[in-house]
């Protein structure tokens, strides 16, 4: 007799129910990924440093130094650098969850697991990440003998929050979307590249004037400015800012998890 089974087409709470139950697959999956990814290379982890400081290096020389973008009267290098970890931690997590079925189909094909594991596994790899590349802020704020705000220790974990909001709710969207349609994997780094320039990594947001209203559609300007400023203390926190950012990335996160569920049924023969 032959056992078929079948995801269900809505979400509720019991899918985070059996998410729990099955947390040491996502474990797996976690610890998996960060050892293929860092596996037969000559600095291992310390890509997650390498990339976003030789990034921080190139914006500081290109913007800082010779188009003399303004910081808020904060070393440029430090300024960047922390709009470029909540960035990266973003982009990165969005990239590598709209390819995760892609990535994992033989084992979608072949045993039942809740498929929301994966993109949570996905974000989980890039929150490692986030934390290993912190160590130079760090180092940044000391050589520059620049004390870190201590509000920023507080509100970090709400940041990331909300920055996983957006990011698996985005990555959800094109995972299901990347598996009928290849064509997500080609799209979204010029996607990454133009949101980019819409967000106050690179530019204090006051450099935008009566147009600032047009970052602020973007969710991750509210997490980047909040960031800057419980971090290195150079204004105060934007609130409102803030909450519009928290509520399009429950909202998106919200429209990614009932359109993941919608796909769902379709995965195991698609991939």
């Amino acid at each position: 007799m032959e056992l078929i089974i079948r995801p269900k087409k809505k979400f509720s709470l019991e899918d985070f129910t059996e998410i729990w139950k099955f947390r040491e697959l996502l474990y797996f999956f976690t610890w998996r990924d960060l050892k293929v990814r860092y596996k037969q290379t000559a600095i291992g982890i310390m890509w997650a440093v390498f990339q976003p400081f030789i990034t921080m290096v190139v914006f500081s020389v290109v913007f800082g130094k010779l188009a003399k973008m303004p910081s808020d009267n904060i070393p440029y290098p430090i300024f960047v650098y922390v709009g470029l970890l909540v960035w990266q931690f973003f982009s990165t997590s969005l990239t590598e969850t709209s390819d995760c079925l892609i990535a994992n189909k033989a084992i979608i094909t072949k045993v039942y697991f809740p498929r929301l594991i994966l993109p949570f596994s996905a974000i989980l790899t890039k929150l490692v990440d986030f934390f290993v590349s912190s160590f130079v802020l760090v180092i940044l704020m000391a050589y520059y003998h620049y004390l870190p705000h201590l509000l920023g220790l507080f509100i970090l974990p709400l940041l990331l929050v909300i920055s996983f909001l957006a990011a698996s709710g985005g990555g959800l969207i094109l995972a299901s979307i990347n598996v009928k349609y290849r064509d997500v994997r080609y799209v979204l780094p010029f996607f990454i590249q133009l949101l980019l320039f819409i967000t106050p990594v690179i530019y204090p947001a006051s450099i935008a004037g009566k147009y600032s209203w047009i970052l602020s559609l973007n969710p991750m300007t509210g997490v980047i400015k909040a960031a800057q400023a419980a971090i290195l203390g150079n204004a105060p926190i934007n609130w409102l800012l803030l909450l519009i950012s928290a509520v399009s990335s429950l909202a998106l996160f919200v429209l990614g998890i009932y359109y993941f569920k919608k796909m769902e049924k379709y995965f195991a023969d698609l991939v």
